[in-house]
C-alpha cells in the first residue's frame, strides 16, 4: 500500500522507535495529523519514547487497545531516502531497525521544545561616548553585515570583554534580541576565490566539478601524494554543489585535524561549517543536527556518524584519509562509513569522493573494476618534493640494551638541529612500555578483567589496559610474587622514546603526540598547532601524526620500528603496514625543504618494505590483490565475524560448537563456517569471547543466510553475539 502524503488526526500509522522491539508499532495519528518521517513522541507502557513515522499501521492488532501519539516534535520529518537508508544499511550490517534509528537520532534534547538565547545585532545612532572598544565592537557589526551574534562571539569577535557590549547595549547602539538557540548557521560564500592551482590540481577540479554539475550519483577515488593539495581540490567540487543549492558533508578520520580544515573552510568560503563530532558541545550537536534537517546547515565537518545527519539535499559527501581505520565502528552498529557512504550517495543522487595518498585496497580495486573514476595528483604543491626514504638496516646496529634510536638516526636528528629543522620519531605504540615484566617469576602483568596486558604509563604514573580502559597505580612489588624493586619495562612505547630522546639531545624542545597524553580534543589541537608553528625541535608520535597533519619545519620523519606492523595474522596487515608508514614519511618536507625519511628495520628483503623503498605502489597494490583474489577474501570475497561473549566459558564455546554444527542455510549458498575458536583477546571486561568466522564468494546472499541460521538458536540471558559484516580488525 502506497504511503500517503499526509495521516489525518487518528488515522493509524506504523511507528518505528528507538528502544529494542524488534518490530514497528501502531500508533493513532496525534491531533492535527503527522506527515510520514515526522518525529514523535509515543506513550509505551508508562515511558513516552521517540519514535518516527514510518508509514501506514498494519491494523493486526486489537484496535481497542491502540494508543495516540502524544506529540508532533519541533524537527523536519526524515525523508523517505534517509528512511531508505536506514533500512538498506541494517539489512546490510544485519542490524536491528531500532538500533539504525539511535544511531540517526544521537543528539540530545530532541524531544526538548525549541529554547531561546539573546544575539545582538547593530542598533540605532552611536554611543554619546566612544571609546576604541566600543569602536571595536560596532566594526565587527558593520564588517558582518548585521548578522546576529551571541555575547561571547561578538566580544571574541571584536577582541574586547562582554561588559563593553552590554554598556553598548544601554546607549542603544547595539539591539539585544532573543532567538531560538538552534539557530541556522553563517550564509557560505562559495562564490569566493580558492587558493591558485596548478595545472593538476586545476585538471581534478574541472573533473570533480563537472561531475557535480552533471547531478546523479558518481563516486570518484581522488589519489594524491601525500602534500599534493588534494583538500583544495575536493574544495571546489564542495564550492559547486553549494551553488546549486544542495548540502555537502565532508568526512575526517581524527578530531585533532578539525582546526587547520576548518580553518582552509573559512579561507575558502569567509565562514565556518557546522562541526559534528565528539570535541563539540551537547548545545552544538543539537544545532547541527536539526540545522542539518531545515537547511540551515549546508557544509557540515565531521565524524563518520555524520553520515547519519538527516540531510533534505544532499549533494556532495567526501571521505577524507577514506583509507583510515577509524571509519570502521567496532561497537555497537559494526559500519564502514567508507562503504555506507557509497551507499547513501546513491540514494540520494550525490557525489561521493574518496580522497587519499594511500588508498585502501577496496576502493583501488572498485577503481580498477570501473565502479569508480580515479583521479591522481603525482607532484606536491608549490616548491615541496616528495622525501627521499632510505632503509636502516637494525642487524648491521650495536645498540645497547635499551636503546632504540640508531647512530645513524641519531646524527640525521642532530644535523635537523643545527639547521633549525624539525625530526619526527614514530613508533605506532602507545604509553611506556607494552609489557611490565617481573624478574623474579617471570609473570607479566595483565589485566584483570581482560585477557591483554597492562600498558604502563608513566607520564600518569599508572598501569592501563588498552582494551577495556581499566587503570592501577604502578606497583613496587610484584603482584604475583610479591618481590620488590623487580618489576622491568620490555619494549619499547611512545613514552620511552621520548625519555630516550631527551638524554640524547638535552637541548632539544621534544613535544609527545599520543592521544591519551590530551585531556581534551582542544587541548589536542593546541598542542598540533603549537607544534606546527615551531613549538618543539623533537616530536615523538604514535600513528596520530599520521593523519594529514602539516608541520612545515620537519624535515626529517625516522620510524623507529617499521617491522612492527608485519607480524600477526591478520590479512591487511601488509597493506596497513605500507598505508602507515607512507603516511608517517609523507609528513617531512612538506615545505620548501627537502624531506628525509629512514626505517629502522630488522627486514629491509621484506615485500612491504621495498615496495615503500622503491615507492612502487601501483606494484605494491597488484600483488596484493592477487593473493586476496586467490584466497577469496575481501575485497575479492566475502566475510563476516562472528563473536559471541559471556561471564561463563563453557555456554559460549556450547553455543559456537552448536552453530558450527547447524550451518545447513549456510552450506546453501557455498558459505564456509570456521571456528568456534578463542578470540585473539579472549576475555574483555570480564567476558569471555568465542569467534566464528563466515567466509563466502561475493556474489552469494550472505546477509540472508546469516538471518536464517542465527535465528534457529536461542540466547542465554548472559550471552551475547555480534555480527561484524566486512570485519577489519579480527581481535
Amino acid at each position: 500500500m502506497e504511503t500517503p502524503e499526509y495521516f489525518d488526526e487518528n488515522a493509524l500509522i506504523s511507528v518505528l522507535t528507538t528502544q529494542p522491539i524488534d518490530r514497528f508499532l501502531d500508533y493513532k495519528a496525534p491531533e492535527g495529523g503527522c506527515h510520514p518521517g515526522a518525529f514523535v513522541e509515543v506513550p509505551l507502557g508508562p515511558r513516552k519514547v521517540l519514535g518516527v513515522v514510518w508509514g501506514a499501521g498494519r491494523g493486526d492488532f486489537d484496535a481497542a487497545r491502540i494508543r495516540q501519539v502524544n506529540r508532533v516534535l519541533d524537527a523536519a520529518p526524515m525523508t523517505s531516502e534517509m528512511r531508505t537508508f536506514l533500512q538498506r544499511a541494517g539489512d546490510y550490517t544485519v542490524t536491528p531497525m531500532h538500533a539504525m534509528l539511535r544511531l540517526a537520532t544521537r543528539a540530545p534534547g530532541l524531544s526538548n521544545p525549541p529554547s531561546m538565547q539573546k544575539i545582538y545585532r547593530p542598533g540605532q545612532g552611536l554611543p554619546d561616548r566612544m571609546t576604541p572598544a566600543r569602536q571595536k565592537v560596532l566594526d565587527a557589526l558593520a564588517e558582518y553585515g548585521g548578522l546576529g551574534f551571541t555575547l561571547r562571539e561578538l566580544s571574541d569577535l571584536a577582541g574586547v570583554t562582554s561588559s563593553v557590549v552590554k554598556g553598548l547595549v544601554k546607549t542603544g547602539a547595539v539591539r539585544e534580541e532573543d532567538t531560538p538557540r538552534d539557530g541556522p548557521y553563517p550564509t557560505l560564500d562559495w562564490s569566493r576565490p580558492g587558493k591558485a592551482l596548478t595545472q593538476d590540481q586545476q585538471a581534478a577540479a574541472d573533473r570533480l566539478t563537472a561531475i557535480q554539475s552533471s547531478g546523479g550519483y558518481h563516486t570518484t577515488l581522488l589519489k594524491g601524494v601525500t602534500g599534493s593539495g588534494k583538500t583544495e581540490v575536493y574544495l571546489e567540487a564542495v564550492a559547486k554543489c553549494l551553488s546549486r543549492g544542495r548540502q555537502a558533508l565532508v568526512l575526517i578520520p581524527e578530531i585533532a585535524l578539525t582546526a587547520e580544515f576548518l580553518d582552509r573552510v573559512q579561507a575558502r568560503f569567509g565562514a565556518l561549517p557546522a562541526e559534528w563530532h565528539s570535541g563539540v558541545t551537547m548545545t552544538e550537536r543539537r544545532r547541527c543536527w536539526k540545522m542539518v534537517g531545515t537547511g540551515g546547515a549546508r557544509l557540515v565537518v565531521g565524524a563518520r556518524s555524520a553520515l547519519f545527519l538527516p540531510f533534505q539535499n544532499l549533494g556532495l559527501i567526501v571521505v577524507d584519509e577514506e583509507h583510515d581505520t577509524s571509519y570502521k565502528q567496532e561497537d555497537g552498529v559494526l559500519y564502514s562509513a567508507r562503504d555506507m557512504t557509497v551507499l547513501r550517495a546513491s540514494l540520494a543522487g550525490a557525489q561521493v569522493v574518496l580522497a587519499s595518498a594511500t588508498p585502501s585496497l577496496e576502493s583501488w580495486a572498485n577503481a580498477e573494476a570501473g565502479k569508480y573514476d580515479r583521479i591522481d595528483l603525482t607532484a606536491r604543491y608549490g616548491p615541496a618534493h616528495m622525501p627521499q626514504l632510505s632503509a636502516i638496516d637494525m642487524r648491521q646496529e650495536t645498540l645497547p640494551s635499551g636503546r632504540w634510536i640508531s647512530e645513524r638516526l641519531r646524527a640525521e636528528v642532530e644535523t635537523r638541529l643545527g639547521r633549525g629543522e624539525q625530526s619526527l620519531l614514530f613508533i605506532n605504540r602507545r604509553g611506556y612500555a607494552p609489557t611490565t615484566l617481573c624478574r623474579a617469576c617471570g609473570q607479566m602483568i595483565g589485566c584483570e578483567n581482560c585477557d591483554a596486558r597492562m600498558v604502563e604509563h608513566r607520564f600518569q604514573k599508572r598501569l592501563m589496559c588498552h582494551q577495556c580502559g581499566e587503570t592501577r597505580q604502578m606497583p613496587t612489588t610484584c603482584p604475583s610474587c610479591g618481590a620488590e624493586d623487580r618489576l622491568a619495562p620490555v619494549g619499547p612505547g611512545v613514552e620511552r622514546l621520548a625519555e630516550e630522546a631527551a638524554a640524547l639531545f638535552p637541548d632539544a624542545r621534544i613535544a609527545v603526540l599520543s592521544s591519551d597524553l590530551f585531556g581534551s580534543a582542544r587541548a589536542l589541537k593546541e598542542g598540533i598547532r603549537n607544534i606546527a608553528e615551531g613549538g618543539a625541535d623533537i616530536i615523538i608520535g604514535t600513528q596520530l601524526v599520521a593523519k594529514g597533519h602539516n608541520f612545515p619545519l620537519l624535515t626529517l620523519v625516522g620510524v623507529v620500528d617499521a617491522d612492527l606492523g608485519l607480524q600477526g595474522s591478520d590479512l591487511r596487515a601488509a597493506e596497513r603496514t605500507f598505508q602507515l608508514i607512507q603516511q608517517v614519511a609523507g609528513r617531512a618536507g612538506r615545505a620548501a625543504h627537502e624531506g628525509m625519511a629512514y626505517l629502522q628495520t630488522y627486514q629491509p628483503e621484506h615485500p612491504v618494505i621495498r615496495a615503500i623503498l622503491s615507492g612502487d605502489e601501483e606494484g605494491f597494490w597488484q600483488a596484493e590483490a592477487r593473493e586476496r583474489e586467490v584466497a577469496g577474501v575481501p575485497p575479492y570475497g566475502r566475510l563476516a565475524g562472528i563473536v559471541l561473549s559471556s561471564p561463563d566459558l563453557q555456554d559460549v564455546f556450547d553455543l559456537g560448537n552448536d552453530m558450527a554444527l547447524r550451518d545447513d542455510p549456510l552450506r546453501a549458498i557455498g558459505a564456509q563456517v570456521f571456528g568456534p575458536a578463542p578470540a585473539p583477546i579472549s576475555r574483555i571486561r570480564g567476558r569471555h569471547r568465542v569467534r566464528l568466522l563466515v567466509k563466502c564468494d561475493k556474489s552469494r546472499p550472505l546477509q540472508k543466510a546469516l538471518i536464517a541460521w542465527l535465528s534457529q538458536f536461542d540466547m542465554p540471558h548472559q550471552l551475547r553475539l555480534s555480527v561484524d559484516i566486512d570485519p577489519q580488525s579480527f581481535y
